[in-house]
């Protein structure tokens, strides 16, 4: 029997065996064939995989030799260490990634309050200053968190962007400042970063900002503020050279318009 037909045999023999796996199944109680989900649903992905296959010779004729081709195969892979619940844990950590970041996208972001608490009191906007206070000490937890997780004992790899695009980069910029300022004669602290967070402005000149300082390794923490201040760049850099809404509207034709440029003096329509 040549190569070709001896595949078939083989896939033929082992269709037929799934088709009384199947059978055997069907007779069960939901309970009961429920138990057996997985190995079915694996069983038909090898048998799938034969449709395409081509062994050679020698391979198909040993397996035809078996009395269950496809039982033993399944028994084999069941027994292979595979990466299967690793792929498994990958989707899902991707997909709550993905659903967080669309929920940071669409969730309001608090501005910033640019009074003290006197002035906030004075005028009646003492909910909104505590509204910013709580969501400064929510982004101070949140960079202590990255710094933590992201820190290895030798190096950072921070999610700065996840910080950023929770709090944006106004209210990063001012907890980092508010917290580089209070530990501005630490040598650990670059100079670079030290001048950076002088630029920054702190609102509340009762000290309030304390209740919202950085707790993490100064060395670490300043590493954390360059990556931080490099992503914020690029984002710049980025918001710059994306065109406006008004520039795309005018770049795109209108179907059935007049073409956009338009000889002097013409009067659109």
């Amino acid at each position: 029997m040549d190569t070709e037909k001896l595949n078939q045999a083989l896939y033929d023999k082992m269709a037929a065996e799934q088709e009384q796996f199947k059978h055997g199944l069907l007779g069960m109680t939901a309970e009961e064939a429920l138990n057996h989900a997985y190995e079915y649903v694996m069983r038909e992905d090898i048998l799938m995989s034969m449709e395409v296959l081509n062994l050679p010779a020698p391979q198909a004729e040993a397996l035809l030799e078996s009395p269950c081709p496809l039982a033993d195969i399944y028994k084999d892979f069941r027994d292979m260490e595979t990466g299967h619940m690793d792929n498994i844990r990958e989707c899902i950590e991707g997909r709550a990634e993905s659903l967080m970041e669309a929920q940071r996208e669409t969730a309001p972001i608090i501005p910033i309050y640019p009074h003290t608490g006197e002035y906030a009191r004075e005028h009646g906007e003492l909910d909104a200053f505590l509204a910013s206070l709580e969501t400064n000490v929510a982004c101070r937890d949140a960079i202590e968190t990255a710094i933590r997780e992201g820190f290895d004992g030798m190096s950072l790899h921070a999610d700065t962007k996840g910080v950023l695009a929770a709090f944006g980069a106004e209210r990063v910029s001012h907890v980092l400042a508010a917290t580089l300022q209070g530990i501005r004669s630490d040598p650990r602290v670059s100079s670079g970063n030290r001048a950076w967070a002088a630029t920054v402005p702190m609102f509340d000149t009762a000290g309030r900002h304390r209740d919202y300082l950085i707790t993490s390794h100064p060395g670490v923490l300043s590493i954390f503020v360059t990556q931080t201040r490099k992503e914020m760049d690029a984002m710049q850099k980025q918001t710059e050279k994306k065109p406006s809404i008004k520039a795309q509207l005018a770049a795109k034709p209108v179907p059935g318009g007049q073409p956009a440029a338009k000889p002097k003096g013409q009067e659109v329509r």
